[in-house]
């Protein structure tokens, strides 16, 4: 444990307004259609930090923003749900990542537009002048949205802190896969691990093999994402496969970000491996039993009942 006042994971990434136009009648391409506009927060890493910070895991996070109102109000937000921003970069006369999608009356998506111009201001000098919050930091998780900044970051506080990575899709995963050695954890579903070890999961001997490969490398913790099929994890003392039982889905969009999210807290407050992964599930679960990407009753005490509801089917090799 660092000697800091007080321990706090740090999230480095991307921070994203989102729009979306929902019709609600048969959608007409190159007219003005009648429904509704939905606005809220979103990026994998933005949905981490709060996540995290709703349950009470101290939480830092260092984005980009542009000096507009959807960056103040971004940040706003932030201040509500309590995890600290005030190191992000904010870039006078920049738009704020900006992400428009129509949607039309089945909830199909027919056009979108997004805008992430501002990331090429994230350079060296900028991530040198934080490096008393990075060095200070129990975890710092990434996305791998921005694989030169994370290589940078990686190789220059190697030993400082410890990297945590979420791979965010198979495309992303491969231009990541040599940094590998300099995380402490990795979190990936089965095709990103497929890409990350080069290898196929199908079975069971398959993500065994995964993760000794994962192990082999450097990497101390490996969660594996099997979707229905559970949780794979391993280490160097421990491995198995952890999986909820019925389960209620109504919307699996982010249910990646609050299981990293769990990890996180598990890690701030010392929890078994294995007790960290159903925490880390029951946070994705109450996440896609609601249609909101990230859970607006999601709290500490909230997670913890569902976890204790929870019926768990618990493999140990």
């Amino acid at each position: 444990m660092k000697h800091n006042h007080e321990a706090y994971n740090l999230v480095f990434g991307i921070s994203i307004y989102d729009i979306f136009g929902f019709t609600s009648s048969t959608y007409r391409s190159h007219d003005s259609n009648p429904g509704r506009v939905k606005v809220s927060f979103g990026g994998v890493c933005r949905n981490i930090a709060e996540n995290m910070a709703r349950v009470g895991g101290n939480t830092k996070f260092i984005s980009i923003l542009g000096n507009d109102e959807k960056g103040k109000s971004i940040l706003e937000h932030a201040k509500s749900m309590n995890f600290d921003m005030s190191d992000s970069l904010v870039v006078e006369g920049a738009s704020t990542p900006t992400y428009v999608a129509i949607l039309d009356e089945n909830g199909e998506m027919v056009s979108a537009i997004v805008d992430i111009n501002i990331d090429h201001h994230m350079d060296a000098a900028f991530i040198d002048s934080k490096a008393s919050v990075i060095e200070g930091a129990e975890y710092m998780f990434f996305g791998a949205d921005n694989p030169e900044c994370i290589e940078y970051i990686v190789k220059k506080y190697a030993g400082k802190t410890k990297f945590v990575l979420d791979p965010v899709s198979a495309a992303k995963a491969k231009n990541i896969k040599h940094l590998l050695p300099y995380f402490h954890t990795v979190k990936p579903n089965r095709h990103e691990a497929e890409v990350l070890c080069d290898c196929e999961i199908k079975t069971i001997e398959d993500v065994r093999r995964a993760g000794a490969y994962f192990m082999e490398v450097g990497v101390e913790n490996v969660f594996i994402s099997l979707d229905a099929d559970g949780v794979y994890y391993c280490n160097q003392s421990e491995e198995g496969i952890i999986k909820p039982m019925d389960v209620k889905v109504v919307n699996v969009t982010g249910a990646g970000d609050a299981f990293i999210a769990g990890i996180g807290y598990a890690y701030l407050n010392h929890m078994p491996i294995a007790e960290a992964v159903q925490f880390a599930q029951t946070m994705s679960i109450v996440t896609i039993s609601h249609e909101e990407t990230i859970h607006p009753h999601l709290c500490h005490n909230y997670v913890k009942q569902q976890m204790n509801e929870l019926t768990w089917d618990m493999i140990k090799f």
